[in-house]
């Protein structure tokens, strides 16, 4: 059962008071309204060591992603979790200037990237202990990323697929641990289900709730029981891979859901954008517009309602991303 939590300069929480918090500070988390909780503005493959915001032109990138946010708010969306980390491309600057020129509400994170054997981690998340790491974190919670004066709503992290390293371990527990001093919702790229229950139990044990962690691309485990396995602990199960490709699989996972009355745990996203550093002109960013434009006539054709609908991009990420701290 979530606790009372005081928000550092913001208000009290009550289960009527929840916020989420954007780029352009705290929302009550009701008028998020339609939301897309896992996407990508900007990434950079090069490696944490590597990485610099002076390996590409914020302009150019604004340009770049501008018209496809803009089209992803015509077609209703009100709120977009931009999931890139830091050391992969987190730019919280340029986040802000989206969001005010188009009026989309924008969420970005804190945390550290463990996944693609460790590729995107700095070399003090070896040495650092997960108290030492979950400190960094918190303080970007309570002062703001960069000098920005930019907070997070969410901690963003990842691992390969099970059994998780000891690095990997040390960084799902900081991020635990991050999650009791500030009330962010944990949101875990995955490389299997082997991973996400080694994940709950890191969490468990250090007294987080199952509902503070959201496993990303449950999609890539394909027993579909532990879908229902998790959301029956009261974990957030996203199927965050929708584009032109996957509609089909995407629908079976939906209506695997539905039929196990499992919708109300349930976040579905595209992961689309992504301006590649490395690339010409960022690459070929992919539009945010697929869920609107196909996604959704496809899931009313086959028989989820307006309601259903509502639940899964309006209901499950207000609940799932509202700052509150979850304990066991």
């Amino acid at each position: 059962m979530a606790g009372l939590f005081l928000l550092p300069g913001y208000l009290k929480q009550t289960p009527s008071s929840d916020v989420v918090i954007t780029v352009n500070g705290p929302i009550p988390a009701g008028d998020m309204g339609f939301a897309l909780t896992h996407e990508h503005i900007l990434v950079d493959f090069i490696g944490a060591e590597k990485q610099s915001k002076d390996r590409y032109d914020a302009d150019e990138v604004y340009n770049t992603a501008l018209p496809h946010l803009t089209a992803l708010k015509e077609s209703g969306c009100s709120t977009l979790f931009a999931a890139e980390p830091a050391y992969l491309g987190r730019d919280v600057r340029l986040l802000k200037r989206l969001s005010d020129a188009t009026g989309m509400n924008i969420v970005t994170n804190t945390g550290y990237y463990g996944a693609v054997n460790e590729k995107f981690l700095p070399k003090h998340a070896y040495k650092e202990t997960p108290e030492q790491l979950a400190a960094r974190w918190i303080a970007e919670f309570k002062n703001g990323i960069d000098g920005t004066g930019i907070k997070p709503g969410f901690i963003k992290t990842s691992t390969d697929k099970g059994p998780l390293t000891k690095t990997q371990r040390k960084i799902i527990t900081a991020a635990a641990l991050a999650h009791l001093e500030t009330g962010l919702t944990i949101l875990v790229h995955t490389g299997d289900g082997a991973a996400a229950k080694e994940q709950l139990s890191i969490l468990k044990d250090v007294g987080v709730d199952p509902s503070a962690r959201v496993w990303t691309h449950a999609q890539n485990e394909l027993d579909r029981r532990q879908f229902t396995d998790a959301a029956w602990q009261n974990c957030w199960v996203a199927f965050d891979g929708v584009n032109p490709g996957t509609i089909e699989a995407n629908l079976e996972y939906l209506k695997f859901m539905k039929t196990a009355n499992m919708l109300d745990h349930v976040l579905v996203s595209q992961d689309s954008g992504w301006y590649h550093v490395s690339e010409p002109k960022g690459g070929d960013f992919r539009p945010f517009t697929c869920i609107a434009k196909v996604f959704i006539p496809r899931l009313k054709v086959s028989g989820f309602t307006d309601e259903d609908i509502d639940q899964i991009f309006k209901i499950n990420p207000k609940n799932a991303f509202a700052v509150k701290v979850r304990k066991r």
